[in-house]
Parts: C-alpha cells; sequence; structure tokens
C-alpha cells in the first residue's frame, strides 16, 4: 500500500467521526508523522476528544487519557512504585503516560507541577522515575486539549512547555451544515464505537520512517531560518522562534509532503504551516497588544517580506 493511500484510509476514518474539520485532521496526522506533539485549544464541546479517540483508534494504538485536574500529582502521570509485602520489594505501575496515543485533556486546569511531568516525555520520548530513565512506547504522540486561559480555573502553560508542542491548533464552531449532519449521525448511533484500525502500528513506523527521506533543500532550509529569524528581530516581538523551532517547522514540512504525495518540501509547506509551528512560540510585546497586532498578524507580514525561494528538486 502506497504512503498516500495509507493517509487518506486515515483521514476517511476519521471524517466518519468529525464532520468538517479535515484541516485539523490534516494537521494532527501530519504532527504524528514528524514525531511531534499538538496542543488543541478551544471551548468545551466541539470534538477535541473525539478527534484523538479517532486518530489513535484509526492506528490500532494503545490510547490512554488523562484528565488533568488542580488535585492531579506528578505520580498520577507517570507511575509510581508500591511496596509489595510478598515479594518484599517494590513495583513499578506505569502511570497513563505509557502508551502510544496520549489525550491530556484539559492540561491547563492542573498544577505547574504536575504540568511539568510531561516535559521530559514531550521532549525525550522517555521519563525518569525513581532515579531510573524508562523509553516510552513509539509512537509516542500527545495530543492536549485546554481551555481558552479567560475561562475560571485554568493555568497558564510556562513557555518551555508550548515550545514541546508541535502544533497549536484551534478547531473552532461547526458550520450549520456540519452541526447539521453531525446530529444526524449521533441521533441513532455513537459513530466512534463504528470506527475499526485501518492500519497497523508497523505501517505507522513505516510513515515515520518515509518522512526522514523527504527531501529539503538548502533554498527551503534557509528559508525557514530566515522566517524564524524574523520574529527574533521584529520591533513587537519579545521573545521570537527558537532554533527549536526552526527544528519543528521543517520536520513538519517533511510530514506534510508526504501527506501531499510528494518526497519533497515546497515553499507552500512552509507558508502553511508557519502559523501553527510559530504563533505559540512567539511572545509579543506589551505595545503590541496596545496597538491591538496579533501575533498571526505579525506572521503574515514576515512572510510578505521574507523572499520566497525559487527552487526546483531534482527527483
Amino acid at each position: 500500500m502506497k504512503h498516500e493511500e495509507m493517509i487518506a484510509k486515515i483521514l476517511n476514518n476519521i471524517d466518519r467521526v468529525m464532520i468538517g474539520k479535515r484541516n485539523i485532521a490534516e494537521l494532527s496526522i501530519t504532527a504524528l508523522l514528524a514525531g511531534g506533539h499538538v496542543l488543541l485549544e478551544d471551548v468545551p464541546g466541539v470534538g477535541k476528544t473525539m478527534m484523538v479517540r479517532a486518530l489513535a483508534k484509526s492506528i490500532s494504538a494503545d490510547f490512554k487519557r488523562i484528565q488533568f485536574t488542580p488535585d492531579l500529582l506528578p505520580s498520577d502521570v507517570l507511575g509510581v512504585s508500591i511496596y509489595n509485602p510478598k515479594a518484599m520489594e517494590f513495583e513499578f505501575r506505569p502511570g497513563p503516560i505509557m502508551g502510544n496515543i496520549i489525550l491530556a485533556d484539559e492540561i491547563n486546569r492542573t498544577s505547574p507541577k504536575t504540568q511539568s511531568a510531561l516535559l521530559e516525555g514531550l521532549e525525550e520520548a522517555s521519563v525518569t522515575i525513581d532515579g531510573n530513565t524508562i523509553q516510552l512506547k513509539q509512537p509516542f504522540f500527545v495530543m492536549a486539549t485546554q481551555n481558552p486561559i479567560e475561562y475560571e480555573g485554568t493555568y497558564p502553560l510556562p513557555e518551555a512547555q508550548l515550545d514541546r508542542f508541535l502544533f497549536k491548533l484551534e478547531m473552532g464552531y461547526p458550520e450549520k451544515r456540519d452541526e447539521i449532519e453531525v446530529l444526524r449521525r449521533v441521533e441513532k448511533e455513537v459513530p466512534i464505537e463504528k470506527i475499526s484500525s485501518v492500519i497497523s502500528l508497523e505501517k505507522l513506523r513505516e510513515l515515520q520512517e518515509a518522512v526522514k527521506k523527504v527531501v529539503v533543500s538548502d533554498a527551503i532550509k534557509e528559508y525557514i531560518v530566515s522566517c524564524a529569524a524574523e520574529t527574533r528581530q521584529h520591533s513587537f516581538v519579545y521573545l521570537g522562534v527558537s532554533p527549536r523551532g526552526s527544528v519543528a517547522l521543517m520536520k513538519a514540512c517533511q510530514a506534510y509532503a508526504i501527506l501531499r504525495g510528494r518526497n519533497y518540501v515546497v515553499p507552500d509547506d512552509v507558508q502553511y504551516l508557519v502559523p501553527f509551528v510559530f504563533g505559540h512560540r512567539m511572545i509579543l510585546r506589551p505595545e503590541a497588544k496596545y496597538e491591538g497586532v496579533t501575533t498571526e498578524e505579525i506572521i503574515e507580514r514576515i512572510l510578505t517580506k521574507v523572499p520566497v525561494p525559487i527552487d526546483r528538486v531534482s527527483l
């Protein structure tokens, strides 16, 4: 089965559950193939949790859910060692982070201490417990959801943790016709219960390996770095995109090229993905807020300013 056929099967499976959110599904799969993670920010009830469950079921993944609450402890995420009196030794009981697809639901409702329990896993795909480093399952993909920060009972995610997410996405409310279709589908059955796996984890790993072989020309690399550099020099930006952000954008472009049936990256890939990769990695100065300038507007100006490479990849 060709790569684009496998991806099409996953997307079609998700479409059976999610109506009118094809772009979010594509970006989620892009992040998964690139080895990154996704932060979904939106109001409750728009289908964030359903998206993650549908993706996990489509790829035969070990799905785990962590419901973040103010009283959640790091050990509730990572696991805990419990003394077994019969064996007279401590036994480690793994936490929900030891899965393939992790739904970190309402991550900003828990304390910063518990949020930080995810940091090592997000970046290194490993966790350290009682001085021992444990490698997490592969593939390892976290899709975290959070409510908008203006809602009561939420804690803002620190910049270091935001930087670990490849994309920050917003689903938004569905169109009227899409919401009517949702009502039709759930009238007599629960669609998520009807979908099944369409590819194996082994096939998914093949896709992830194929992503690493996607060609990124020197001109495209220079384009990515130039876009990142502009965020550091902009007068309204206090903290620009780090080199980690540049690497994240390149990997995302490689995965997105696979989604589009190519084995090379084009400038359009970069332009499409920049807002999702750079937006949450930038901190604006107070004067930007006073003048009503948004991160999206700054990124749009940067893309207009940086020359687009005219490059042809020899295949």
